[in-house]
């Protein structure tokens, strides 16, 4: 009897080896589930607790100050502050103001000029190898390359991983700088009509933020997080300078200095309102007639570069045949 138990075990031996560790996995799922899974009463009491969102977890009272880099940071961010002051501002320009905005901007850009050549040379290497089917034209074009081509081709996109983030970034500050500049007086008689109607400041600009939300998103978001901001504890005007230094735009920086004073000498904020938006008309007003006034000069360039050949061909062109036409008889 025993010996046929023994052999029984032995000839199942597999099948009983796989249900013992199917049933170790299925006690050690059990509990981890039970260690992780929370207590229903705390469950019923967080679903009926406020949701609220902290303020460090939602990153509104953001830190200003440069941070020197140590350790592993030393070979990502440069150790030059002006530098690094430089490109968190333009990040900041560009809407970018995470913690670590800074660190992953230089981390893309070491990561795209290492990895975008490895990977062309790995499709070449695959290529010339026989493992990727590419195009019948690229594969010819890929295995003529020569030596020095396949240098000049690397060079070529470590300098493009390199530097592509760097003129991407300019390019979205830029952007980013022009879209708040064509709203800026829009929002602002907005502002002035809102508390020339009775609303408060910071009501004020919560209200054109939230209207501007669909036709001038980055204005709205720059207003929208100056007031949380100031709801979470930063002084107005830290805030307003942050918003200012954000931004970049000089109409920004002179708004938030003239709200300051109005409410530093307790004059009244609508007045100061209707005298700035007044001043913002006229500038406007005369960026444009300072446009208008540049066309000519640069219409006279277009048409002289495209008239003056047509005219030389118009006066010396019956002449220059005349004599092509004497010379040959």
């Amino acid at each position: 009897m025993l010996a046929t138990l023994t052999q029984l075990v032995e000839a199942n031996l597999a099948t009983i080896a796989a249900i013992a560790v199917g049933l170790g996995s299925l006690l050690a799922v059990a509990g981890l589930a039970s260690v992780l899974k929370p207590d229903p009463a705390l469950r019923r009491m967080a679903r009926q607790a406020p949701r609220r969102e902290s303020i460090a977890d939602a990153g509104l009272l953001r830190g200003t100050a440069d941070v020197t880099p140590t350790g592993m940071m030393k070979a990502l961010v440069p150790t030059d502050k002006k530098e690094r002051m430089q490109v968190q501002r333009q990040l900041a320009m560009a809407g970018m103001t995470g913690e670590h905005a800074l660190r992953n901007y230089y981390l893309s850009r070491i990561l795209l000029g290492i990895v975008l050549p490895l990977g062309v040379m790995a499709v070449i290497w695959g290529s010339r190898a026989g493992v990727l089917d590419l195009p019948t034209g690229l594969e010819q074009k890929i295995a003529g390359l020569s030596q020095l081509a396949l240098i000049q081709i690397m060079a070529v996109l470590v300098a493009v991983g390199f530097f592509g983030p760097a003129y991407w970034l300019s390019a979205r500050a830029g952007k980013r700088h022009r879209a708040i500049e064509e709203a800026f007086p829009n929002a602002l008689d907005l502002i002035q009509i809102s508390v020339e109607a009775g609303m408060g400041f910071d009501a004020a600009m919560i209200r054109v933020g939230n209207e501007l939300a669909a036709t001038a998103p980055e204005l709205s978001e720059e207003f929208l997080t100056a007031q949380r901001e100031i709801q979470a504890g930063r002084t107005r005007d830290r805030a307003l300078a942050q918003m200012a230094t954000r931004t970049g735009v000089d109409e920004v920086a002179s708004f938030a200095n003239v709200v300051l004073q109005s409410m530093q000498f307790g004059t009244s904020m609508s007045d100061a309102l209707t005298v700035y938006a007044r001043e913002m008309r006229l500038a406007r007003e005369l960026r444009a007639q300072e446009i208008a006034n540049r066309l000519p000069v640069k219409m006279s360039a277009a048409l002289a570069s495209l008239l003056l050949p047509a005219l030389l061909l118009l006066t010396l062109g019956p002449v220059v045949i005349r004599y092509i036409r004497y010379f040959e008889q």
